[in-house]
């Protein structure tokens, strides 16, 4: 079968990837994709796809497209884990977090001893601050203000 993107590594290129396994001091993901390219390479061993999953245990799609991004963007940016394509959104603005904090200062409802923080998200969408909301998220914002809630 012949290949669209066929990865030719240079002697030198070869020889930074080798030794960037061989140390293995480098994130786990940066490793696999040096493998990859290593067994991929057409002056090399040449593996399959098929083979080269099997091999490292990953999926074919990971393998084709290691050896796409390398092959249009170069060694060096075929290394690097990609960005996610869109940032996420953000749940609770600077305002609903503020919102937030001043409920969770408040009194707790009645016959409760202290927020949890189920009931702050769930009062969080009584009150329309937001339109839904996780007790995780609350929960993460919180984390990052020093407020006790005991």
């Amino acid at each position: 079968m012949n290949k669209k993107y066929v990865v030719r590594l240079a002697e030198g290129e070869r020889e930074h990837l080798e030794k960037l396994v061989r140390q293995g001091r480098a994130h786990a993901r940066e490793l696999l994709y040096a493998r990859i390219l290593l067994k991929a390479d057409a002056n090399g061993p040449a593996w399959t796809d098929e083979r080269i999953a099997e091999a490292l245990e990953t999926s074919t799609a990971t393998v084709a497209r290691e050896r796409r991004r390398c092959f249009e963007e170069g060694l060096r940016v075929a290394l690097m884990p990609r960005k996610p394509a869109r940032p996420r959104r953000r749940v609770l603005d600077g305002r609903a977090e503020a919102r937030l904090i001043a409920l969770a200062c408040s009194d707790p409802p009645k016959g409760r001893e202290r927020w949890t923080l189920r009931l702050l998200a769930d009062r969080m969408v009584e009150l329309e601050y937001v339109g839904s909301v996780s007790y995780e998220t609350v929960r993460r914002t919180l984390k990052k203000t020093s407020l006790s809630r005991t």
